[in-house]
């Protein structure tokens, strides 16, 4: 016992539903060849990173007074850069950003869920939603996907009406997977989640990454007041070290998340980093197609060695099946490959890197192959 009368056990006094679990994370280990964690292999030129230190230089030396907790100016350049990428103007009122994408997420279910609310996903699906949930005490639910990572919306129908989600979660492309989703089940969705006073959030983290002819859900944003599609730089942008997230939504929406952001949540050199970057978009998104060349191929390379694959929209690739994959996992990983043990049972995630780490990737599967781990 303890002098407040606690058991060890019992210390510290953390939150019941807390008590046990395993933070979030994907393994961070020194490997020649990392591809688990759906980072953009190339970082900024030389001469971006400088742009970027001297746009964090001048913003140094007004440290001493609070940043621009509206962040105007970055959300003038986001609804610009939006406007480039899928056609829709969009005002600044309708664009928020904060510390990433995970940040983003957190402030909508503060706003929107929250004790006594409902959040809906559809597994699989990325990890970190249940948590979003967990932490700010919303009920999470799931459904399912169907056998090729689809949804069947006779479902989705159902489940909204049955737990009438304040919050519907849904990835496109969807992570782990690389599903993106149809035009017609965001309309769907958004009409099912209305009658139920719900939001519809689509997550667009590699949207960059989608495939000719997939368009994102920004271009509903007109028809759904209840939709919400957030972006991150993190990824086609190689900003994931930058950690700035951001969506698109009606203006009703950013003034909720107003009531529950922290106090000047965007520092002064996140700002001036992430308005440097746009600055450069064309630089730094100029990988993006070669990125989607070596996806396309490495999905052909798998299927020729008869693994399963799904459709990726991503700048990574759902392979299987095995029978062991963690076995499959540490063979890759003990010659000097690190891939992500994530997904369905039998799956593995590998994210595209350069073509040099993508051959390295194909020779070690080649050889685990070959010492009759077998799909």
């Amino acid at each position: 016992m303890t002098a407040t009368g606690a058991t060890d056990a019992a210390w510290p006094p953390i939150r019941p539903e807390l008590r046990g679990l395993e933070p979030y994370g994907a393994p961070q280990l020194d490997v020649a060849v990392r591809l688990n964690t759906n980072e953009n292999p190339y970082g900024p030129s030389e001469a971006v990173a400088a742009d970027i230190a001297a746009a964090a230089g001048r913003a140094a030396v007004g440290l001493n007074r609070y940043p621009d907790r509206e962040h105007v100016a970055l959300r003038q350049a986001l609804a610009a850069y939006l406007e480039r990428d899928t056609g829709v103007a969009l005002d600044v009122d309708q664009v928020w950003a904060a510390n990433g994408s995970n940040e983003v997420m957190l402030q909508l279910l503060m706003a929107f869920g929250g004790p006594g609310r409902t959040a809906l996903g559809f597994t699989p699906t990325y990890s970190m939603y249940p948590e979003y949930a967990r932490g700010t005490s919303t009920t999470w639910v799931t459904g399912h996907r169907e056998a090729d990572f689809t949804l069947d919306l006779d479902h989705v129908r159902a489940l909204v009406a049955e737990h009438r989600p304040s919050v519907v979660l849904m990835p496109s492309p969807n992570n782990p997977t690389g599903t993106a989703l149809a035009p017609e089940t965001t309309d769907v969705v958004c009409t099912a989640a209305a009658e139920v006073d719900g939001l519809v959030v689509i997550d667009e983290a590699y949207g960059e990454f989608r495939r000719t002819g997939t368009p994102s859900a920004i271009e509903r944003l007109g028809a759904h007041r209840n939709l919400v599609v957030s972006r991150t730089m993190s990824k086609a942008f190689a900003l994931a070290g930058g950690r700035v997230g951001y969506l698109a939504a009606a203006p009703e929406i950013c003034d909720a998340l107003r009531l529950v952001r922290l106090p000047y949540h965007l520092s002064s050199l996140t700002q001036a980093a992430a308005l440097a970057a746009l600055d450069h978009a064309d630089e730094l998104l100029g990988r993006v197609a070669d990125l989607r060349a070596e996806r396309d191929a490495l999905v052909d390379h798998l299927r020729g060695a008869g693994l399963q694959v799904a459709d990726s929209d991503a700048n990574f690739i759902l392979f299987g099946r095995f029978d062991d994959r963690h076995a499959v996992w540490e063979s890759l990983l003990a010659q000097g490959v690190l891939v992500r043990e994530t997904g369905p049972e039998g799956w593995l995630r590998v994210s595209v890197g350069t073509p040099d780490e993508n051959q390295a990737f194909r020779d070690a599967l080649a050889a685990t192959l070959k010492e009759n781990v077998r799909p």
